[in-house]
C-alpha cells in the first residue's frame, strides 16, 4: 500500500502527537517520583512524598492529556 503526500503528513502528525503527549505524561510522573524520593530521603518520611508527589505528577499528566485534547 502506497501513501500519498497527504497521507504521509497526516502519519507523522499523528506520530509527532502521539510522541509528544507520551513524552510530556512520562516527564510529569517522573518528576513527581524523583522529587518525592529526593525529599523521602531528606525528611526521613519514606513513603509519604512519593506517594504525594507521585499522585501530583499523574495528576498533571491527565490534565496535560485533556488540554491537548481540547486543541484537537
Amino acid at each position: 500500500m502506497k501513501l500519498d503526500d497527504e497521507d504521509r503528513k497526516s502519519l507523522a502528525k499523528g506520530l509527532s502527537s502521539v510522541s509528544q503527549l507520551s513524552f510530556v505524561s512520562i516527564t510529569c510522573v517522573g518528576l513527581g517520583v524523583l522529587a518525592g524520593y529526593w525529599l523521602d530521603r531528606w525528611t526521613g518520611l519514606s513513603p509519604l512524598f512519593i506517594i504525594i508527589l507521585s499522585l501530583c505528577g499523574i495528576i498533571a499528566a491527565i490534565k496535560a492529556m485533556v488540554d491537548f485534547a481540547k486543541k484537537m
